[in-house]
């Protein structure tokens, strides 16, 4: 999740002047919008049919070094004092360098998580100071640009948190976006507070996506209930450009893959049923949740601006609970206390041209979204292409990162993973494509699943992303 398109460093520091209301903290957080907001066009993902081979985008980052010792107990008096003076200098929009070299020299590898965080805050001048501090802490140097490289390295060796990490966390990331408190004051939470990041934009927390209505500081804006026009009025979009198709109660509907782009979360009604379509264009997954079945409760979904190991972290804004966007399972607030899973159903990625062709009732999302706003035909400008520009850590080596694989829960929910490419060719072969009582079939050129005729939840994914999340997949191979 960063801001559309590729802002310059001159139009960061103008945007944070108007829109910031922490004025100190001007200069310390331009390094963190640059490493959020640069660090590509959008975290938008490439085109679906785009696949690296095996390995290629591995082959950087890994073996990972030994991983460091961690600490065990509380933290030494001088490393507490140490951290209990990095957000009062952080304020006074100063680099806290003494503080960052004495928790480098701590031999507790239980703070790279702390200095990776501070990552985000620190200025030109202090990145090289955390990158030593971290090298001292982990025992091993490390060449290429510091946020993927301590990222990838911190996310692979899976150290301990410290004592009281989500109160450090808290301090540093309330200086970013002070309504992302919620998250972190729910000390009940099951929120791996590790693993989550900025993606460099703030949140969507406006109760109702009015049209024409954006967010004024900056987020990934919800589209709420958009106009829709029959396949005929659909003609703006291209035949080849990718939809994501939904079927609820014999109710078609197209969601076209640019306006996705742009704002990652639809609420919707489709078929008689409340729907919460998420897209995490940086694991290349849209899914589609019931929100209308979660008794006492009616979800909408926002996006947060944060990131939970690549995956959008998207949460209700009725009650302030975060959802993991990847399950469905609530994480925070309200809905996890009431023990929250969103039910699922399929997505079906498609050319438009052969979902239109398949189902002839389809309706589309309308080309202006029906807010009256206008979407480039490709957001992305091919973002993506090297590989995930924010850190995954080590990944699963049974296929490329950035290979997409159609994924799907068993009946015994255990995680079943099919690359795209090979099923499709199988299927077009006329082969039988079936794992662990799944069963694909072809829907419009996508792909839906099956267990004994009855059809169940299905969406693609990079394998980056389907394999952390579900780590015990079972992989079909042609």
């Amino acid at each position: 999740m960063t801001s559309r398109g590729r802002p310059s460093v001159e139009g960061i520091l103008a945007k944070m002047r108007r829109d910031l209301h922490h004025g100190p903290l001007v200069g310390v957080l331009a390094t963190a919008m640059l490493l959020g907001a640069c660090g590509g066009a959008d975290p938008l993902s490439a085109q679906s049919q785009s696949q690296n081979p095996a390995g290629l985008l591995d082959k950087d980052r890994q073996p990972f070094p030994t991983t460091p010792a961690a600490g065990t107990g509380a933290l030494a008096g001088p490393v507490l004092e140490a951290l209990a003076s990095i957000v009062p200098t952080l304020r006074q929009q100063r680099f806290p360098t003494d503080a960052v070299r004495a928790i480098g020299q701590s031999g507790d590898g239980r703070l790279l998580w702390y200095l990776y965080d501070l990552l985000r805050l620190a200025t030109r001048d202090g990145v090289p100071v955390l990158v030593e501090a971290f090298e001292d802490l982990s025992g091993a140097e490390f060449a290429g640009e510091p946020f993927t490289a301590m990222g990838d390295r911190i996310l692979a060796w899976d150290l301990p948190a410290p004592p009281n990490y989500r109160q450090l966390k808290r301090d540093l990331f309330l200086l970013i976006e002070p309504r992302w408190a919620p998250f972190f004051d729910d000390e009940d939470s099951a929120i791996d507070w590790r693993l989550v990041g900025w993606g460099g934009v703030f949140i969507d927390n406006r109760p109702a996506a009015t049209a024409g209505e954006v967010c004024p500081r900056g987020c990934i804006p919800a589209l709420d209930e958009p106009a829709v026009t029959d396949a005929a009025g659909g003609s703006w979009y291209p035949d080849d450009a990718l939809v994501f198709g939904v079927v609820v109660n014999g109710e078609a509907r197209a969601y076209p893959k640019n306006i996705m782009e742009v704002h990652e979360m639809v609420n919707d009604t489709l078929g008689g049923r409340r729907l919460a379509i998420p897209y995490c264009t940086l694991c290349l997954s849209a899914q589609a949740y019931f929100t209308d079945d979660v008794d006492g409760f009616a979800p909408l979904l926002r996006t947060s601006g944060l990131l939970a190991r690549s995956n959008k972290f998207m949460y209700d804004i009725t009650t302030f609970s975060a959802v993991d966007t990847f399950t469905g399972d609530a994480i925070s607030g309200p809905l996890l206390d009431a023990g929250v899973t969103l039910n699922q159903t399929t997505v079906v990625t498609s050319p438009w041209g052969a979902w239109r062709a398949a189902h002839q009732d389809t309706t589309i999302i309308a080309e202006d979204g029906g807010i009256g706003r206008s979407y480039p035909p490709d957001p992305l400008r091919g973002r993506d292409e090297a590989g995930p520009i924010f850190p995954v850590g080590d990944v699963d080596p049974r296929l490329g990162v950035h290979e997409v694989v159609l994924g799907v829960l068993d009946a015994d929910g255990t995680p079943v993973a099919f690359p795209v490419g090979s099923a499709r060719l199988a299927l077009e072969a006329g082969e039988a494509v079936e794992l662990g009582g799944v069963t694909l079939q072809p829907d419009s050129g996508g792909l839906r699943a099956f267990i004994d005729s009855e059809e169940i939840p299905a969406h693609e994914a990079f394998w980056f992303a389907w394999s952390q999340f579900q780590p015990q997949t079972r992989l079909w191979e042609r």
